[in-house]
């Protein structure tokens, strides 16, 4: 992992190093951050004449061997210090990240979600989601459609929060990028979805755009997890976010099999905030607090929560899973609470 001097590299830098780097077959990967470029070197990188030489060029600042199996994604990579940030939120700086809205937007009602999302602005959620794509079990089930996107873009001018939508294919990825959406949500499906991921990247590369990237719902471990995020990142864009969301098999009385106790594991391996999803991890509104409660004090950076206006009027999973919005401002004031006595990784270790 290179880091140079300056914010980023001059055109004819970065030809000086690709062209060492390519000597000893290894190619250079340039990741741009907010604040600067870091450059990431694929390839065997136990060539120690190769660092040797890197090292003695006069405007790189460090060039570090990273021995983890995903070397963006590790805590001691040069990301460490880099912060995901979702509109004018940095995720996880100074307090827990709240996203909330329906599981699935009714393009027949689109009130329903245009009253949610005013209703979540006015208890203080950072961002909106809204299922306009739906992954279905059944093919006859509603599977979603783009007219739903104009309703998510309607509520982002209306109430000027940020949206988060989830894209399943490269089509989907386009539509969504094209439109300005904030956030793209990798669900379960698709978590190990490489070539999916390595699209997200390199389509999405220096902008501002954030990715949600779920867990993998037949237990991915966590080594297995980051190197899924490590794809979009090894492709261009560090701005990831690991999502929780329960796994397989279903715990008798929860819809999936609660994950939150997973979030200390990732912190200690990576730098990327933790966004747990308590809805889909315990599928009923009434184990919702409580399931974002203890992902907080597991460590978690923020919340997804499914809320909906009307809950018994959504479709999807919301009449079942999804809170109001009173009940959510309740959510985020007890997880405020618990913020300063969550579980920390230490800065050492």
């Amino acid at each position: 992992m290179i880091i140079p001097k300056a914010g980023k590299l001059t055109p004819e830098q970065l030809a000086e190093v690709e062209r060492i780097a390519g000597e000893f077959d290894c190619s250079i990967l340039e990741i741009v951050g907010r604040n600067r470029c870091i450059y990431a070197i694929l390839g065997d990188e136990g060539r120690e004449l190769m660092f040797n030489r890197l090292r003695g060029l006069d405007y790189l600042a460090r060039v570090d061997l990273i021995e983890s199996p995903y070397k963006s994604m590790d805590r001691k990579s040069a990301l460490a210090e880099h912060q995901v940030k979702v509109g004018e939120t940095s995720v996880g700086s100074g307090g827990p990240f709240f996203i909330g809205g329906h599981c699935t937007v009714n393009p027949e009602e689109p009130n329903l979600y245009l009253e949610t999302a005013a209703a979540l602005k006015e208890v203080g959620v950072h961002a909106l989601r809204g299922g306009v794509w739906k992954p279905r079990t059944n093919p006859y089930s509603y599977q979603g459609v783009s007219k739903a996107l104009e309703i998510v873009l309607e509520a982002k001018a209306r109430t000027g929060l940020p949206v988060d939508v989830e894209v399943m294919d490269t089509e989907q990825l386009e539509i969504a990028v094209d439109a300005g959406v904030d956030v793209l949500q990798i669900g379960t499906r698709n978590a190990l979805n490489y070539s999916l991921l390595k699209e997200v990247g390199k389509k999405t590369t220096g902008s501002s755009t954030a990715v949600l990237l779920k867990r993998g719902r037949h237990m991915a471990p966590p080594n297995e997890f980051i190197a899924a995020a490590e794809y979009i990142v090894a492709a261009g864009n560090p701005n990831v976010m690991l999502c929780p969301r329960g796994t397989m098999p279903a715990l008798d009385g929860y819809r999936n099999q609660p994950d939150e106790s997973i979030t200390p594991l990732l912190k200690d391996k990576t730098w990327a905030p933790v966004v747990v999803d308590p809805s889909h991890s315990v599928g009923r509104d009434e184990y919702v607090t409580a399931c974002s409660m203890a992902a907080v004090a597991y460590g978690a950076d923020g919340l997804c929560i499914e809320a909906h206006i009307d809950p018994s009027r959504g479709i999807g999973d919301d009449p079942k899973q999804a809170v109001t919005p009173a009940a959510f401002a309740e959510i985020m004031a007890a997880c405020r609470d618990i913020w300063p006595r969550r579980y920390q990784p230490d800065p050492l270790g």
